[in-house]
């Protein structure tokens, strides 16, 4: 199944009410003379002005009440083509979200490689305060809104036109942020970054990828292989406590399903896609052992696992705060269909593990990007040769990228890897102990945080002797009022 990349956390509840006038729509502005001083309200029309003036903006709004401390905040459409093969034909228009902290700053683009979160949850990523630069959040093509209409997704949904989208991008926006710009994601955004830099290698000077996975080997069971053994002997008893709630249900199949069926229903979901309740609870079933280890914190987690003795409501509403039960639903999976189809034909994924409950199964093999798209967009044929040939360049040719990732995460199984020249390419890997799928350069241990925020301000053209680099970790410091954007609730590369 998938993985999430990107941030994971829940993000607080929106707003309920717009203050009038506190959004302020971008109108031109009039020049400034020579050698004046303009008002506030005349420098912020000013930016606005040049960032409409950019060729493939089509709008441009600011929006103050979201503004982060320091900065101001923009929501951004961009007209591109439906095909940039043919940049002539037609277009559709792409989201986008800015926090500008000034021209004369580094910029960071970033991706969560779904949909735009930040359009109202703006937050500043890790690379960004380590840079305290400006961010700009872009949505990923065919997650709605950003979806052409009439869309041929075999031949409009590709990396490729992808890394298209976020190359006009950078190079129309370096016409007003002219200082070094960094490239970052996480999991999927991770990945979609790693292939802009496959096409466009020099649009940015440094590229941060979370947890990314790299799925060449289509097929295999390495993914198999990690979760079976996963934390090693210390957690072997997790493994088996996890295993036994999976059979649990299994076992006791009708109550657990029965309970889904009124839990959907009572939510008032649907369930068309996944097309019985049979298929969803075994769905969930296989999924959760996957999700424990991406996005749990074993340590503490694994004493948390319901015993043979946890009464059936016990266990389904543990479940329930692994893995969301209605995940499996319409209202929980079509917002990420786009992701499941590029699963399905180019980015790959991992098999189901099902090894340890094959007995207890009625629908083997099930659980696959396939089962999670609509029937119009089947067959989807998987193309082994474009993973292939990424995961080439990042050993032979990828420079300046530093990817990081967790311990114990299944989407680690498969990783991107440098070759053996990669520390002459500033092409480097470090793992994040014990680390899920929410790992990031904070986590690292102590002397290759330092040693990889030093090398991210090199990149930005920053200072890097130790007072800066120091500052720099502490501005990267998880603060309690970061929000980070939630991903699918299924084995995707995550947000």
């Amino acid at each position: 199944m998938p993985s999430r990349p990107g941030p994971r956390a829940r993000l607080a509840p929106a707003a309920l009410a717009l203050v009038v006038g506190l959004v302020v729509v971008a109108t031109p502005s009039r020049p400034v003379a020579a050698g004046s001083t303009p008002a506030e309200p005349r420098q912020r029309a000013s930016l606005v002005d040049r960032i409409e003036r950019i060729g493939i903006v089509d709008e441009v709004t600011e929006v103050p009440r979201l503004a982060p401390a320091g900065g101001r905040f923009f929501r951004i459409w961009f007209r591109l083509p439906v095909d940039h093969d043919r940049p002539q034909g037609r277009t559709f228009r792409l989201r986008a979200a800015l926090v500008h902290r000034g021209t004369e700053r580094p910029m960071v683009v970033a991706t969560s490689g779904y949909g735009l979160y930040q359009w109202r949850y703006p937050y500043l990523g890790e690379v960004t305060r380590i840079v305290q630069g400006n961010q700009l959040d872009l949505e990923h093509r065919f997650f709605k809104p950003s979806r052409p209409a009439r869309p041929d997704w075999d031949r409009q949904l590709t990396i490729e036109q992808s890394a298209a989208d976020q190359h006009r991008i950078i190079t129309a926006m370096k016409a007003v942020y002219g200082r070094r710009w960094l490239s970052t994601g996480a999991s999927k955004g991770g990945m979609t970054m790693t292939y802009l830099r496959r096409f466009h290698p020099d649009d940015v000077a440094g590229t941060v990828a979370y947890v990314a996975p790299n799925d060449v080997v289509d097929g295999e069971d390495v993914y198999d292989d990690f979760q079976a053994a996963v934390g090693g002997a210390d957690l072997a008893g997790c493994r088996a406590d996890l295993v036994q709630v999976q059979r649990r249900i299994l076992g006791d199949r009708a109550w657990f399903r029965d309970r889904l069926r009124s839990r959907v229903e009572g939510d008032g979901f649907h369930l068309r896609l996944v097309d019985s309740f049979d298929h969803a609870l075994e769905v969930v079933v296989v999924e959760l052992y996957f999700a424990f280890w991406q996005y749990q914190e074993a340590a503490e987690a694994c004493t948390s696992v319901p015993s043979a003795s946890a009464t059936r409501r016990q266990v389904f509403d543990w479940v329930d705060g692994v893995l969301p039960w209605t995940f499996v639903t319409d209202e929980g999976l079509r917002p990420y269909v786009p992701y499941y189809f590029q699963a399905g034909t180019q980015l790959g994924s991992p098999l189901p593990y099902e090894d340890r409950i094959a007995d207890l199964l009625r629908h083997p093999g099930y659980d696959v990007p396939a089962a999670f798209v609509p029937d119009g967009l089947k067959p989807m044929a998987f193309d082994s040769s474009v993973m292939a040939d990424i995961d080439a360049w990042v050993r032979e040719e990828g420079s300046r990228m530093l990817f990081v990732y967790g311990e114990l995460d299944p989407w680690s199984a498969e990783t991107f890897s440098c070759g053996e020249s990669g520390a002459d390419r500033q092409c480097l890997v470090r793992w994040v102990p014990d680390g899920n799928h929410g790992a990031d350069l904070f986590a690292l241990p102590a002397a290759a945080r330092r040693a990889a925020v030093a090398r991210v301000r090199e990149w930005a053209g920053l200072s890097t002797d130790r007072q800066a680099v120091l500052a720099a970790e502490r501005r990267a410091a998880p603060a309690e009022s970061r929000v980070r954007a939630p991903g699918p609730r299924t084995a995707v590369p995550g947000p």
